[in-house]
């Protein structure tokens, strides 16, 4: 993954050097296991932990690699050479190679999991504090883009704290059953290893035993990781879209923070672009891109083949480097992010008191007027405010079919924006449970 979309700590999961001192622990902790159960020798168990403060040399075990072909052989070769070849001969007793390839790449992903569960931790925490400070901030609801009816800036807010709450739910389901390793030997019948070794391993690692593994763990726990991460990632976009929307000039209910000194283009100096949330959309798609390659890998020939093997190298780093990247970065946005009440109004008044229509609808049929002649009197009024920017209520006070059937009283109260809110409670009280 690039460095500009890239955090330290995660980027770390992945660096060569941390990958083989995965491998390096699960190869002690097997040696470990078979002295135990008396299959090797005590002194060679002990001998392997000498490399334990080794800083494995990538490049050494490039060249080696260059020679034999493979990396895992390349590995225990330089580990030999740290070890010693007579103490070392034991390592990799009874194993293949994806026993320590596949179990290595579930403890990164644990760890990584463990990473993105906090960042949706810190972007939830975002999401409910403007909640509650914009729970009241009346704002227009839109559908197809139109105006539909009163909502508030904090029901904005909300809807998209529960989307990522339920996100958190799934990382963490997609964290629990991707942390599973297999030490199983040749095809995963542990003729050559005992099972024991495997559960010793697995409980070091931080990880429990896959019940059946053949040579592999089965893709399937990948594939549903990977759609877990995808569906973060649109989650992200979906609410990316939403500031992006706001922002655009005749919206301008809300915006990105500009900084001093930022600039928004090269030719226009008066521009204010939404950049961070454009950038997430475009994160977003490639971290979906991971899903359909994860998905192809669960049909695998036989007891094992490596055709998933070039995709996980590359999926695996990337997708959770961007989506760690992308959930730091909404949640700046969401701390930082400028909201404007007024424009808010304003955006809502633009045709006065049209958005209050269904109000009067249903006003009509509860005093007795027929839905179809209801919505006819709505209707034609409302299209006079659509065509003419006049003010609805004086339309409506103006028509008498309308005044037939409703009081001028009647007609005023059916503008009361606190209609629209007084619900606004219960639902924070279904999304918070506070």
């Amino acid at each position: 993954m690039i460095p500009r979309y890239s955090r330290p700590d995660m980027v770390a999961i992945w660096s060569p050097e941390m990958k083989f001192r995965i491998w390096f622990e699960i190869e002690a902790h097997a040696c470990d296991a078979m002295a135990d159960l008396g299959v090797i020798p005590r002194e060679n168990a002990e001998a392997v932990w000498k490399a334990k403060d080794v800083e494995f040399d990538v490049a050494r075990i490039d060249e080696i690699e260059a020679v034999t072909k493979h990396d895992v052989i390349a590995f225990l070769t330089h580990l030999a050479e740290h070890v010693g070849s007579d103490e070392a001969r034991f390592v990799h007793q009874g194993m293949t190679s994806s026993d320590v390839l596949d179990t290595c790449f579930n403890v990164q992903l644990t760890r990584a999991a463990d990473i993105l569960i906090d960042d949706t931790k810190a972007l939830l925490a975002a999401l409910k504090r403007r909640a509650y400070e914009h729970k009241d901030t009346v704002r227009i609801g839109r559908s197809h883009g139109i105006h539909a009816e009163p909502t508030t800036m904090g029901l904005t807010f909300a809807r998209f704290y529960a989307e990522m709450d339920r996100n958190l739910n799934r990382l963490e389901k997609a964290r629990y059953e991707i942390a599973t390793g297999a030490i199983s030997g040749a095809v995963g019948t542990f003729a050559n290893i005992d099972p024991a070794v495997e559960d010793h391993v697995c409980k070091q690692m931080g990880l429990e035993p896959e019940p059946i593994s053949t040579q592999v763990i089965p893709r399937d726990r990948h594939a549903a990781f990977f759609a877990a991460l995808g569906v973060v990632a649109s989650s992200i976009e979906n609410i990316a879209t939403e500031i992006r929307h706001m922002q655009r000039t005749e919206v301008l209910e809300g915006a990105e923070f500009f900084s001093m000194g930022q600039k928004g283009s090269s030719a226009m100096p008066h521009k204010k672009n939404p950049v961070l949330t454009e950038n997430l959309t475009g994160l977003a798609r490639m971290v979906r891109s991971a899903v359909v390659p994860a998905m192809e890998n669960v049909a695998l020939w036989h007891e094992r083949d490596i055709s998933h093997s070039s995709v996980e190298r590359m999926v695996g780093p990337d997708t959770t480097i961007t989506l760690d990247f992308a959930l730091a970065r909404l949640t700046g946005v969401i701390d930082k992010m400028l909201i404007f009440p007024d424009n808010m109004l304003e955006n809502m008044n633009k045709f006065p008191g049209l958005v209050m229509s269904q109000r009067v609808l249903l006003a009509l049929t509860q005093a007795g007027v027929s839905r179809e002649d209801a919505y006819t009197f709505v209707q034609r009024n409302a299209l006079k405010v659509w065509e003419h920017r006049t003010d609805f209520k004086e339309e409506l006070l103006a028509d008498p079919d309308v005044t037939a059937a409703l009081s001028p009283a009647e007609i005023e109260e059916k503008f009361d924006l606190g209609y629209h809110t007084k619900h606004v409670d219960t639902i924070f009280a279904r999304v918070f449970k506070d």
